[in-house]
């Protein structure tokens, strides 16, 4: 077994496997770095559980399956276990049968949905979001349990520049070069201003029920999600 991590080394999905971690103790990976996380909170989980729950409902008997954290979700997924980003979103709902892999999603699941908790940060979030779009996950949603609120990001019709741009991303992380160059690397693969997705942004609050988009005819009703 492999010792814990440390921050001044870069790892791949066939390192993190091998860690020995204290129970509940969670790690991501993002592009070789690793990010300790912290338990969540009860409201938190209610959130969580309630979410499940309307989901699960509807996609009994479905091929689309929902997964809560935690779960590995290898989002750039290489069969040599070299890529070196996992993350465990809140929840996943992944609908094509190849990428449900008996450690995890190999790849980018259909839907993704964060729930936000005090420690999260602006930066972490917004790296959240450029993995999501850049791996080709079509939904992702961030619940705000602080106002009750829900943002709905739909990313649809990505055009050949992302997948470009996806595939530099990988091609660069997969030199051997030192970590300052792997960084740098990563910086220049960034969408530019008024980038040419089609996307949407949708806001929601405690009285609203939510189209999911990825999953047509499910809705989710927030009044019960927030339930105290």
């Amino acid at each position: 077994m492999g010792a814990l991590p440390k921050e001044d080394q870069w790892f791949t999905y066939a390192d993190y496997k091998e860690w020995e971690l204290a129970e509940g103790e969670r790690y991501e990976l993002i592009y070789g770095e690793a990010y300790a996380m912290s338990a969540p909170s009860l409201r938190h989980q209610a959130i969580l559980t309630e979410l499940i729950s309307q989901f699960h409902n509807y996609l009994r008997g479905k091929p689309c399956k929902v997964y809560p954290a935690p779960c590995d979700v290898r989002l750039f997924y290489d069969a040599d276990e070299s890529d070196d980003t996992v993350v465990q979103p809140d929840i996943v709902v992944i609908c094509d049968e190849k990428k449900r892999g008996p450690e995890g999603c190999r790849g980018a699941p259909d839907l993704v949905i964060e729930i936000l908790s005090p420690t999260n940060t602006a930066i972490e979030m917004q790296k959240k979001f450029d993995l999501y779009l850049r791996s080709g996950v079509r939904e992702y949603w961030v619940v705000n349990p602080e106002n009750n609120g829900l943002t709905v990001y739909n990313f649809q019709n990505i055009n050949r520049v992302v997948r470009k741009l996806q595939f530099l991303n990988n091609y660069l992380r997969k030199l051997h070069f030192c970590r300052a160059l792997a960084r740098k690397n990563a910086g220049l693969v960034r969408e530019p201003t008024g980038f040419p997705y089609k996307s949407s942004i949708d806001m929601y609050g405690n009285e609203d029920t939510v189209p999911v988009a990825t999953l047509p005819g499910l809705n989710i009703t927030l009044e019960q999600v927030f339930a105290e």
